[in-house]
């Protein structure tokens, strides 16, 4: 039987964790964005996978920083820095996926 869940079940609405579900292996972030908001500077000890689904945003993956729009998937890798922004006028809205049952990640700004 196949479980089926509403973005609201989502904690804050916004965050699936694998581990809650049976333990699986995989947990995302389903975000829309307003303008200037996003993570701040973090990293994860196994690779993010980001798919902008509308919308473009700013991301800093170490000592890039490149503007990926709509219809784009980026993959940041392992224990490096990374951030993201919402950047133009439009709507962000983007799927972050985390190879792990729980998102475990450590800040390097605040």
């Amino acid at each position: 039987m196949a479980t089926i869940l509403s973005k609201e079940q989502l904690q804050n609405g916004y965050l699936f964790q694998g581990k809650d579900y049976g333990g699986i292996p995989i947990s995302f972030f389903w975000m829309q964005l307003p303008p200037d908001e996003g993570p701040k500077l973090h990293y994860h000890p196994y690779d993010e996978i980001f798919i902008v689904l509308e919308g473009r945003a700013m991301f800093t993956v170490g000592e890039s920083t490149v503007e990926v729009a709509a219809g784009n998937v980026v993959i940041g890798p392992a224990n490096v820095p990374h951030k993201f922004s919402k950047a133009g006028s439009e709507s962000l809205r983007i799927v972050t996926i985390h190879p792990s049952p729980k998102t475990i990640g450590t800040r390097v700004e605040d």
